[in-house]
């Protein structure tokens, strides 16, 4: 067995016990690597909650599963990891204590690259209970944003979500469907068939084990996930108290934009909608056009990645002290970084990336140093 195989089956491990988001266990398994965060794991280093489950492993059973499904796991050793995207769960002025973190792994059943669908793309979401004006809207907006390269990412449940899939599918674009719950399940049991279909075309994720059911919490951990891999939020309906406005509360923290559709001023599918354009929480956008001007309005950043970040208050503390080490006029090396913030030299060579795709540094041959903002 290879040293990737190895990893790859400690990451499965991982993915099982845990069930879900840990930052603690996550930072520390991306750093140490997923086989020392095994061992801390069944010493009890991570919390009793993780302890009692560590003795729970079908990592080569899950790996099996879902190589006879057609699929694979993805890590972050591999190539096609989201890593851009993903990169905004260390940046977005979460506390380091929530479990609210990049996933450790996710199953992936589609041909198609990861990184290579979510480089352009926009997670569109609504309510289940959708009127025929919403799905309406929803097919036109995502049929043409699919018509011009975006990748439609949404959680495939009924109403919106479905409505946005299929449009993807029908003028032959690429769409992502993220689950709550492992990616042997189709759910709901209705969408089978579209579940297929946006397979073939696109990737159906999780990052949930195989055989995991679904859940309330799972759901809400699923939101930060779609709103994670868009380059923005798109709301085309949702109630008072709505699935969709918690993602759209995720995608704030994570600095995407946040777009919403009005409806019918009677229509109590709309009132979610009305209220976060009102109070401030969204842009109304009408049409697939509006859509790309609002995620253009963020900028670019050197080879043309969006920079999901406006200023430093969004940096965590890590790349706050990193971002603060960097000279007014110079470069510098990581290890000089290490030791100007006081941070452990894996730390910084982590934090760089996130702090150059948010244009607050980048680097040549002389080292590190820090852009001018406006």
């Amino acid at each position: 067995m290879t040293d990737h195989d190895r990893r790859k089956l400690a990451w499965a491990y991982l993915s099982r016990v845990a069930q879900g988001p840990h930052r603690e266990l996550a930072d520390f398994a991306v750093h140490a690597g997923p086989e020392a965060a095994r061992i801390e794991l069944e010493r009890g280093r991570f919390g009793e909650r993780l302890q009692v489950r560590a003795h729970i492993d079908t990592a080569a059973a899950d790996l099996d599963l879902i190589s006879a499904l057609g699929g694979r796991l993805i890590t972050p050793d591999d190539d096609e990891w989201p890593a851009w995207q993903l990169l905004s769960f260390d940046g977005a002025g979460m506390p380091t204590a929530s479990d609210q973190s990049a996933p450790f792994a996710l199953w992936v059943l589609g041909g198609i690259s990861l990184d290579e669908l979510c480089e352009r793309s926009v997670a569109v979401v609504g309510t289940r209970a959708a009127t025929a004006y919403g799905e309406h809207v929803t097919a036109e907006m995502s049929g043409d944003l699919a018509v011009d390269g975006w990748t439609i990412v949404s959680g495939a449940a009924f109403g919106i979500d479905a409505a946005a899939h299929r449009a993807a599918l029908g003028v032959g674009g690429a769409t992502v469907a993220v689950l709550a719950c492992g990616i042997d399940r189709a759910y709901p049991s209705g969408h089978a068939r579209l579940l297929g279909r946006i397979k073939e075309s696109g990737a159906v994720i999780s990052e949930y084990a195989p055989g995991t059911t679904p859940a309330k919490h799972r759901f809400l951990a699923r939101n930060r996930l779609v709103a994670g891999l868009g380059s923005a939020v798109v709301v085309v309906e949702a109630g008072w108290r709505s699935g969709a406005r918690n993602t759209a509360a995720w995608a704030h923290k994570l600095g995407r934009p946040v777009l919403a559709v009005p409806g019918p001023v009677t229509s109590a599918s709309s009132k979610g909608c009305h209220r976060m354009i009102r109070e401030g929480e969204a842009r109304l956008v009408a049409n697939a056009h509006d859509i790309v001007a609002e995620i253009g309005t963020i900028g670019d950043v050197g080879d043309g990645r969006p920079s999901m970040f406006r200023d430093i208050d969004a940096l965590s503390e890590s790349a706050l002290l990193v971002y603060e080490a960097l000279p007014a006029s110079g470069s510098v090396s990581p290890v000089e970084l290490s030791e100007r913030s006081a941070l452990p030299l894996v730390k910084v060579r982590s934090v760089l990336p996130l702090l150059e795709l948010e244009g607050f540094a980048a680097s040549d041959e002389t080292g590190w140093f820090r852009l001018a903002r406006a």
